[in-house]
């Protein structure tokens, strides 16, 4: 399913776009019936689920992708980084020798990247 995600293909959805519902269905149900037995630590894993894929679809999705068009034009550190790990992760389409972008936490390597790009810059700018 994540295949079609590294390859543009027409449209708006992908195929990836259906791990949505890999971890809907299991969220709703953790906090429906939790909730209607009074199991408040299945509420509470049902409830992370549904954070984490908040998470990811602000993160994946709108940050990185753009698939919403809100934070195209931003100048903040985290979004560089996390966008940059992120193109290190398409630049191979199979798995083999993939890399993973980190989407919370990225790599300290990401980080010192933007940061030596954003010091050239400012480097540059002073010159002129």
């Amino acid at each position: 399913m994540h295949e079609d995600h590294h390859r543009k293909s027409p449209g708006f959805f992908e195929k990836n776009d259906a791990f949505f519902l890999i971890f809907a269905v299991p969220s709703w149900l953790c906090i429906m019936l939790g909730s209607m037995n009074g199991a408040y630590v299945i509420v509470s894993i049902g409830a992370g689920i549904a954070a984490y894929g908040l998470a990811y679809f602000f993160i994946h999705d709108i940050i990185i992708h753009q698939r919403f068009k809100i934070f195209t034009r931003s100048n903040n550190t985290f979004i560089r980084v996390v966008r940059w790990a992120h193109k290190m992760h398409h630049k191979h389409i199979n798995k083999e020798n993939g890399e993973s972008f980190g989407m919370l936490i990225v790599k300290r390597k990401y980080w010192n990247k933007v940061k030596n790009d954003e010091q050239r810059y400012n480097q540059r700018s002073t010159l002129t």
